[in-house]
């Protein structure tokens, strides 16, 4: 699967083939301050996606600029393992689950 510009992806974990997207980047809130980045996970041909969220980058809590955003299939990966291992059942239906990680993905 293509994506463009590295914000989407796709990751293997135990024979399984995950989809990755980012599906926005840090943001500032004029309620909550800065929100980090949340990126939207599914399994191939499954019903129940998952999105994680990550937290503010520490430059923008310090009033630095963004810079560039570090999200690849290993931080990916990181994130769906932390899915599954907190309950994510990608084969179940509903709404997507969100899943607060760092910034490793874990």
């Amino acid at each position: 699967m293509l994506h463009k510009h590295g914000r989407g992806g796709t990751v293997e974990i135990d024979g399984f083939k995950y989809d990755w997207e980012l599906l926005t980047d840090p943001q500032l809130s004029s309620s909550d301050g800065w929100k980090g980045m949340t990126v939207s996970l599914r399994q191939h041909d499954m019903p129940r996606g998952a999105v994680l969220e990550f937290p503010a980058p520490k430059r923008l809590l310090k009033g630095l600029p963004k810079g560039r955003l570090h999200i690849n299939d290993t931080i990916a990966s990181r994130g769906v393992r932390a899915a599954l291992a907190a309950g994510w059942d990608p084969t179940s239906r509903g709404k997507p689950i969100v899943f607060m990680v760092d910034a490793n993905g874990d």
